[in-house]
């Protein structure tokens, strides 16, 4: 497709928002309102917004339901303010048969392991009990997996995870919880493994990209790397509902390319007219996942990585805004 012509915040957050036909024809199919859980993360808000506009589009009468501690602002959907350690407050949600799981911690955990692992464990314990009788998606990583060379064409679900550092181990922890309920009480619900998202003011192309333009040198610690626009990731995510299962369903979201670092940062110099520098020697192993399974099953992304190179860059030579989230993709050791 030919890139976006995507100008500002407002006109990024109606694209990142816009439901596809399958995702309205999604909730003509599935019935029941639906809640999110840690709603003001960087993809909360949008997919809650997807959400609402998927709904209206499907003439279907419901409510989006968006939980986080500061609550979220947006029309045509309700906000609750819970701390999702609060057993209390957890048992007061309302009951909902659609959850999307959004709830974890991951920069700084170096930091505070003990609150990575409350946040990646004892909450999903905690959301696990209260809807065991609702479908729920459950995001979850990639970081799961072991680095691979990028050769392999990247881990698939059947691959036997073995995490690297307290956050993917934490990660793990989360999964192995919902496995957990899944078998002990019925609870269907989906792990939704996904690396690693693309939003305009955020994501790995976007360090890359604004590394280049500041001059900055890009590390090749990670040679490679997979990317999906984010609202590609939040139309799988909606869709991925119906394929809530007991034991759970895996599904590895991503796009279609592996990336090479060097060549990506080579790109955005030639598009931004900046010197490309790099700093380290290149690595032979990345993060990297197949997500054929879920291309197969919910159709390929809508954005491919060529187009989303060129958005990227258009949005940084822009002066467009930036969240100043790093990834921290080039991380190898998982001590983000």
């Amino acid at each position: 497709m030919v890139a976006r012509q995507i100008g500002n915040v407002t006109e990024l957050a109606e694209e990142l928002s816009r439901p596809s036909e399958e995702d309205v024809a999604c909730l003509r199919r599935l019935e029941g309102d639906i809640l999110i859980l840690g709603a003001s993360g960087k993809m909360g808000l949008s997919l809650a917004r997807l959400c609402r506009r998927a709904a209206d589009g499907a003439g279907s009468p419901r409510r989006v339901i968006a939980i986080s501690r500061s609550p979220v602002s947006e029309p045509g959907v309700e906000a609750i303010s819970c701390d999702l350690l609060d057993r209390t407050a957890v048992a007061a949600l309302p009951e909902c048969p659609n959850v999307l799981f959004l709830a974890g911690r991951k920069f700084g955990s170096s930091g505070s392991p003990e609150l990575t692992w409350a946040m990646n464990t004892v909450v999903p314990a905690i959301v696990a009990e209260r809807f065991a009788g609702s479908r729920m998606v459950v995001f979850s990583t990639g970081n799961v997996y072991p680095l691979r060379e990028p050769a392999s064409g990247g881990s698939r679900e059947t691959d036997a995870p073995a995490p690297a550092g307290e956050y993917a181990q934490s990660c793990l922890g989360r999964e192995r919880v919902f496995e957990y309920y899944s078998g002990v009480r019925g609870l269907r619900c989906l792990l939704y493994r996904l690396n690693y998202a693309v939003d305009l003011r955020y994501g790995v192309l976007v360090d890359i990209a604004r590394k280049v333009y500041a001059g900055e040198p890009v590390e090749l610690t990670v040679p490679a790397f997979n990317v999906i626009w984010q609202r590609d990731a939040n139309s799988y995510a909606l869709r991925s509902l119906e394929y809530c299962e007991t034991p759970p369903r895996i599904l590895n979201i991503t796009g279609a390319r592996t990336l090479w670092l060097r060549a990506t940062a080579e790109f955005f110099a030639a598009r931004l007219q900046r010197p490309c520098r790099f700093s380290g020697a290149e690595g032979r192993v990345a993060l990297l996942s197949d997500a054929s399974a879920s291309h197969t099953l919910l159709g390929a992304p809508e954005v491919a990585e060529e187009t989303l190179l060129e958005m990227v860059a258009a949005w940084v030579s822009g002066g467009g805004e930036s969240l100043n989230k790093p990834t921290h993709f080039e991380v190898a050791d998982g001590k983000f």
